[in-house]
């Protein structure tokens, strides 16, 4: 088989997984007494973030094939994610905090470093075929999103968006790419003392060296100062649009009924965004790019407290679609301005930090605040409509995004030489 539909089966797969649950896991939560604690689950894919795949990164260098390990952290992850299924559907509404939560850890501890690893098992694959992994990549991981809307699709058509289905679902995908990964082509470790990396730059703490610029020192803080919205949507905003199942004119709406395929259009407008990318950087530079990324968030939480699934719902519909911008031309334009700036010797150190301020140390930060928030507005134990504690809740992440911009258009310099 080509390698490249291989590897295109490998990304749906990877991102089926994470689809399975990600945007619906909070209507779940809700429905089971938890909603306070949403923010928590959500909070645990960043704290993992922070070490769990510097430490597979290693043992993936020295000692096990990335391909075998990818298997190997899935099938981890998919048992730990059927125990959560499993005593979700035993304890039905008595289930336990601590009990459900120490299981979806254990599994998003195992999948969480599984992004990367499955990276490094393409980019050397594409490799020892002799392909352009810049030209080859972006379509193998275009399909990795196409998975990711697949599996939330399948959950939402199958009624699981709301129960203990969805962590099933999540296993048996998890499963399947575990038995596969193991035919992928084989990773070489590196067996050579002068290529084994230190610990210190396996967990890229030497790009440390970079707050020591000040415009680099500044670009890394609104990082991790935007990284604060990435997952707020993802927590929120099912429960968000199907609490409006309790006002009788908006039950039986298509985006209270659909939630997830209502949000799967954020998905699909990332996959369309990635594609503008190239131009926008080059015409406008990473300050205005950054810019329009924050915009787009405003939009984003805005439209979510000004809408509504009857005759609002054309504010959601944009909502995900300003979705695509907001997150590519921040998370994927950030990565290619720290590759342009940043010296070849901690390219991937600078890399790991990037993720680290994001996805780490800023999605963590912005889920338990969101949590936060939202349990000051929303009394998720009452039956009442919570429509106004909930667009208070948007409002303000709404207000904060806007002072980041804000803030962002005046700190940062950063002289762009248009190309285009």
């Amino acid at each position: 088989m080509n390698i490249k539909i291989r590897l295109i089966i490998m990304n749906f797969l990877q991102f089926a997984v994470w689809g399975a649950y990600l945007t619906s896991m909070g209507t779940y939560l809700a429905n089971i007494g938890l909603g306070s604690h949403i923010g928590l689950f959500y909070a645990m894919q960043g704290i993992v973030s922070l070490f769990m795949p510097a430490i597979l990164g290693i043992i993936a260098d020295r000692w096990m094939p990335a391909q075998q390990l990818l298997g190997l952290s899935h099938l981890l992850a998919a048992l730990f994610m059927a125990g959560a299924g499993y005593y979700g559907m035993t304890a039905g509404d008595m289930v336990s905090f601590p009990v459900l939560f120490a299981f979806y850890s254990m599994s998003v501890a195992f999948y969480m470093p599984t992004l990367a690893l499955s990276n490094s098992v393409a980019y050397t694959a594409l490799e020892k075929k002799g392909l352009d992994t810049i030209k080859a990549f972006p379509p193998i991981r275009t399909c990795g999103t196409i998975g990711f809307i697949c599996s939330m699709w399948l959950v939402d058509l199958m009624g699981f968006q709301n129960n203990y289905m969805q962590f099933y679902t999540c296993a048996v995908w998890g499963v399947i790419l575990a038995v596969y990964a193991h035919t992928l082509p084989h990773c070489p470790v590196n067996k050579t003392h002068s290529q084994k990396k230190t610990i210190v730059e396996a967990l890229g703490l030497n790009a440390f060296l970079l707050f020591k610029q000040k415009k680099m020192a500044i670009f890394f803080v609104f990082s991790m100062l935007l990284g604060v919205s990435l997952q707020i949507t993802n927590g929120f905003a099912n429960p968000f649009i199907t609490s409006f199942s309790s006002i009788p004119e908006y039950a039986d709406t298509f985006g209270v009924q659909h939630a997830n395929l209502l949000i799967s259009l954020s998905q699909i407008s990332e996959t369309c965004c990635i594609l503008l990318i190239p131009f926008f950087l080059s015409r406008f530079g990473i300050k205005k790019v950054m810019l329009i990324a924050m915009v787009a968030w405003v939009l984003r939480f805005g439209l979510f407290g000004l809408g509504n699934p009857g005759s609002g719902v054309w504010m959601f519909i944009l909502s995900m679609l300003v979705y695509g911008v907001a997150f590519d031309f921040f998370n994927v334009s950030g990565s290619l301005f720290v590759d342009k700036e940043t010296d070849i010797s901690i390219r991937s150190s600078a890399q790991g930090l990037f993720i680290i301020m994001t996805n780490g140390v800023g999605a963590t930060v912005g889920t338990l605040a969101a949590q936060w928030i939202v349990n000051q507005f929303v009394d998720f134990s009452s039956t009442a409509p919570q429509v106004e504690g909930w667009s208070n809740a948007w409002f303000i992440f709404a207000a904060y995004a806007l002072v980041v911009a804000v803030v962002f258009a005046l700190v940062f310099r950063y002289k762009h030489e248009r190309t285009v």
